[in-house]
């Protein structure tokens, strides 16, 4: 049996965290630089926005539409600050790659195989993230607390699929967020190993 209630609450938990983490993510590229943060990334968290917004319109889920509409003004913000003018071929790469796993499926097989598709697409957005994290040691630009944010909003956003019964964006999301937890606990440890460095970098400097 379907408990409305906890739906609406999971997924209106799920909005505002979702509006909390990116503005965590946004200021910290005020404040520290784009050190670290993925253009492709938060392209396709743009383009993806677009489609669950499409898709809870479709569903008629007012929780849906504002779980990407409420954040867009503050990712687009955020690829304004990673200058996508001066990276075009990643912006169109990002463009075709949502045309290709969320559009086709769509138009060809309907919501459930595009909504799949999404699942695949929020995964591969991820991994040029943590790829970044993997490579490089410094992650100053990247928020350990908006992905650990991301994580939790995924599980809610799970439960308030369950409750509606929509399994295929149930999938979709909790693949997203296993994704996600990788990056939060990569960054953790990039935050980490800087924290460590620092006492050497400067005992060596007064040496």
């Amino acid at each position: 049996m379907l408990d409305h209630s906890l739906a609406v609450a999971c997924g209106s938990l799920a909005v505002a965290l979702a509006f909390w983490g990116t503005a965590v993510q946004y200021w910290r590229i005020r404040l520290r630089g784009i050190d670290g943060v993925s253009l492709a990334t938060w392209t396709l968290f743009i383009l993806m926005g677009a489609f669950w917004i499409t898709y809870g319109v479709v569903e008629r889920s007012a929780v849906i539409v504002l779980g990407s509409l409420l954040v867009w003004p503050l990712q687009a913000a955020i690829v304004v600050r990673l200058r996508p003018w001066h990276s075009l071929a990643v912006v169109a790469r990002s463009v075709g790659f949502a045309a290709l796993l969320c559009v086709a499926p769509t138009v060809v097989w309907g919501w459930s195989a595009g909504v799949l598709g999404t699942g695949v697409a929020m995964v591969l957005n991820r991994t040029p993230q943590i790829a970044a994290l993997v490579r490089h040691r410094h992650a100053g630009g990247v928020s350990a607390a908006m992905w650990s944010i991301n994580v939790v909003g995924a599980a809610l956003w799970v439960i308030y699929y369950q409750q509606a019964r929509l399994w295929a964006a149930l999938a979709s999301t909790g693949l997203a967020g296993l994704a996600s937890l990788a990056i939060a606990l990569l960054t953790r440890w990039r935050h980490a190993q800087a924290e460590s460095s620092a006492p050497v970098a400067v005992s060596l400097a007064q040496a």
